[in-house]
């Protein structure tokens, strides 16, 4: 065995446990300080955010599996791209459509930038296209033997797109509407919107 022979795996708990940890101290020492957006639920909401961002990276980026000198994957990086859509889609299709289906729900509840469902649906198209570009990154660097499949990106935004009409869907529906207007983070797409204050008379 040589120097470059060499494997080593990172799991999701190794890789995203401290990062987890250390977003929830961050939300509490804030919300201790009573910092706006975030104290109760708009705390709640950030936490829920990056539970879902942890659980969607364990997915699709880890394990991360390194793979060098004898152990390495022989397989070229450009052979494990698909760049044809929906002529070799296979049953991931279907998962993947569920697994961005709350993306579309929280982007509302986050950031402004997604008002309009065109928005909303190109958030979660860059969302997913930044998942592949990291997994073909991953395979160059790490020779992982993970694929980069146009299908993906796909069944992401579609599942976003569909996340995001439930969601307007669920908005004519005034209790819930109110539930969710008081998760939103302010200066978010679904955040109430502010009453000017009338200037007081000399």
């Amino acid at each position: 065995m040589n120097d470059f022979d060499l494997s080593f795996r990172i799991d999701p708990a190794v890789g995203l446990g401290p990062l987890l940890v250390a977003f929830a101290v961050l939300v509490a020492v804030r919300a201790a300080r009573n910092r706006p957006g975030w104290t109760g639920r708009h705390a709640a909401t950030r936490l829920m955010a990056a539970g879902y961002a942890a659980a969607v990276a364990s997915i699709t980026i880890f394990p991360i599996v390194a793979t060098y000198g004898m152990y390495a994957n022989q397989v070229a990086w450009y052979n494990m791209l698909n760049p044809i859509p929906v002529l070799t889609v296979d049953f991931t299709f279907l998962p993947n459509m569920i697994m961005f289906l709350p993306l579309g729900v929280l982007l509302p509840l986050l950031s402004r930038r997604a008002r309009s469902v065109g928005r909303a649906t190109l958030l979660c198209a860059l969302t997913s296209l930044t998942i592949e570009t990291a997994q073909c990154l991953s395979y160059i660097m790490f020779n992982n033997g993970r694929s980069v499949d146009v299908n993906d990106l796909l069944a992401n935004t579609l599942g976003g797109l569909l996340g995001h009409l439930t969601l307007r869907g669920a908005l004519r529906v005034s209790f819930i509407a109110d539930t969710l207007r008081t998760l939103a983070l302010p200066g978010s797409a679904l955040a109430p919107e502010r009453t000017p204050t009338a200037p007081v008379a000399a």
